[in-house]
């Protein structure tokens, strides 16, 4: 910095010469050099204030922003220091209604390959294809010697597969935690839960991620950290569940059936106390799926839900109840049942050429399960109005119920609905839907008319469904049902102490090629019970069931799907809490002889 004299000379001597003091030219010009310094330090120190202010508005701009998006953001799961791979929160379990485990988590470990650190990779191949079997001891040599860094061997790991890995006593080999998840109970309620398998995966962590039924239906929930681990509550009764399953698989050998299911519903709020399709599997070891032929042969395929059958004589009662409900007819009403019918080019028969008329009471045309009374009924009716009711029974639409598979098994219906469709499908024919279609259809009809939407989770209060028919005349079609079981097709299926009601239901199954088969059918029993209270309906269906203990072989529901739904009945009503009753003398217009 260049200095500035404090006494310029040439002012000096001015100043002499005037006569001045030349003491005052020097005092003014340290004012003004004092001034000047200060004004530099001043505008310095306001610099740095500014510049420092600027900082801490964009620091509080950063975090500020950087929260917002937080706030804003779907959560994720948390990410590992270690490593770039994704730590998945602990699954949350899954239990009954009860509070039993139906599923839950195990931690386990991982097996893998590092080739550049492995001693003996010759050796370390023969002793993995010694420890499991399922790999290539080729396969694995190949691999071990080759350029790769990296192989992946097992995905999960038994602690006694661990150990022996372990005591290979090879560097290269490594372990790395794993969760997985376990079904305690096996093959029960498989095809509720559904399985699982591994989404992203990584050396320390693995993503759970559901495939199928209830685990792929709620798989948000079960792996969202902001529900703490609170477990997912079914409606299911493990119990109960056990008990149906063991049944239906003695039924399903005892008939030679290709497959069974069984749906047991309370009618009035919907949930499904039982469900089970056989044959089965087990979601530990969860099979692969079919690529070709019929979806049915698979132990995957839930025949209870993704399964869609011509269901027979059970739709009879929906006809009986609309007309009732319509005024039309009543319980006692007359109607012409002389078989065979003809209706243009066709020609309706009973079941073995039968001839059940000329005339019979609607009670009886349901009782002795006639075609023809059944179609007279619908005719009445009227196609619109048929249509108009089974839709608000729900056998146009998928069912609703928790399950990832439900909204791909829409009921087959006419495309074009004529009246020959309305006479068929009033008798269970033209019409495909599945078993639990058919349980929800049943409660809304017997538990005093009002809508019941399938649930398979724990409901802590009934909201009560829609309106469909009044109680007066779902009393009727209760009392109707009961006569099927004492004076009619389903003489089978009475249970002493548990008044049971229900319909029988044979339909022949159809060709892939058109047509229908004259030795394969679907055999159903719909039930409800107690029959004078109905608090549960239970659907048991058995595909290509043969009964051969008599003279020939008998297929029809009444001799193979009714002993079977009987003893499910037998066994599971005391578990439900139901205490066995004599029957009130003269209920339901019969009385026990």
């Amino acid at each position: 910095m260049t200095r500035v004299p404090l006494r310029p000379l040439a002012r000096i001597l001015e100043a002499r010469r005037k006569g001045e003091n030349p003491d005052a030219i020097e005092r003014e010009n340290i004012r003004l050099r004092h001034e000047e310094m200060r004004d530099r330090a001043r505008q310095r120190a306001e610099g740095r204030l500014l510049v420092l202010g600027l900082f801490f508005f964009c620091a509080f701009t950063v975090v500020g922003a950087r929260m917002g998006l937080m706030a804003a953001s779907v959560p994720e799961e948390p990410r590992s220091s270690a490593s770039t791979s994704e730590i998945t929160a602990l699954r949350a379990d899954i239990v009954d209604r009860n509070g039993k485990i139906l599923a839950t988590n195990l931690q386990t470990h991982s097996l893998y390959a590092q080739p550049p650190q492995m001693v003996d990779p010759v050796g370390a191949a023969a002793a993995l294809a010694a420890i499991f079997p399922d790999l290539d001891k080729d396969k694995l040599e190949k691999q071990f010697t080759g350029d790769r860094k990296f192989i992946w061997i097992k995905k999960v790991l038994s602690p006694e597969q661990q150990q022996m890995v372990h005591d290979i006593g090879e560097p290269g080999l490594l372990f790395g935690p794993r969760e997985m998840r376990l079904y305690p109970n096996g093959p029960l309620a498989a095809h509720i839960l559904g399985g699982y398998g591994f989404g992203r995966e990584g050396v320390y962590a693995a993503e759970v991620i559901g495939t199928a039924g209830v685990e792929k239906q709620f798989d948000d929930f079960l792996r969202d950290p902001a529900n703490n681990g609170k477990p997912l509550e079914l409606s299911l009764d493990v119990t109960i569940q056990a008990a149906m399953e063991e049944i239906l698989a003695g039924g399903m050998k005892l008939m030679n059936a290709k497959g069974a299911t069984g749906v047991l519903m309370d009618s009035l709020t919907g949930e499904i106390v039982a469900m089970a399709s056989l044959p089965d599997f087990d979601p530990n070891d969860r099979p692969v799926p079919l690529t070709k032929g019929d979806p049915s042969d698979s132990p995957l395929f839930n025949r209870a839900v993704q399964g869609l059958y011509e269901l027979g004589s059970t739709f009879k009662i929906f006809a009986a109840a609309q007309a009732m409900e319509l005024g039309l007819l009543n319980a006692n009403t007359l109607v012409d049942a002389d078989a065979p019918m003809k209706w243009g080019k066709f020609t309706i028969r009973e079941f073995r050429n039968h001839n059940y008329g000329p005339l019979l009471s609607v009670t009886d045309v349901i009782v002795k399960s006639s075609n023809v009374g059944t179609a007279r009924i619908a005719l009445q009716i009227g196609k619109t109005r048929q249509q108009e009711f089974l839709k608000s029974l729900g056998l146009f639409d998928p069912t609703p119920v928790e399950l990832f598979e439900a909204p791909y098994a829409k009921p087959l219906v006419p495309e074009k609905w004529s009246e020959i469709h309305t006479i068929t499908v009033s008798y269970g024919h033209g019409l495909s839907a599945s078993p639990l279609h058919l349980a929800a259809a049943y409660a809304t009809v017997t538990n005093g008319g009002t809508k019941v939407t399938p649930t398979l989770v724990k409901q802590p209060y009934r909201i009560p469904g829609k309106r469909v028919i009044s109680a007066e005349t779902s009393a009727a079609a209760r009392h109707m049902l009961r006569a099927v079981v004492t004076r009619g097709t389903a003489s089978f299926g009475e249970v002493e102490g548990y008044a049971v009601a229900g319909k029988t239901g044979t339909a022949d199954k159809p060709k892939p090629t058109g047509g229908y088969y004259d030795d394969k059918v679907i055999a159903t029993f719909a039930s409800v019970f107690p029959a004078h209270d109905p608090k549960y309906v239970l659907i048991v269906s058995l595909d290509e069931p043969v009964e051969t203990s008599g003279e020939r072989p008998r297929r029809t529901a009444g001799w193979t799907a009714v002993p079977v739904a009987a003893e499910i009945i037998r066994r599971v009503a005391p578990l439900l809490g139901l205490r066995p009753e004599i029957e009130p003398e003269g209920a339901n217009g019969v009385t026990k002889g």
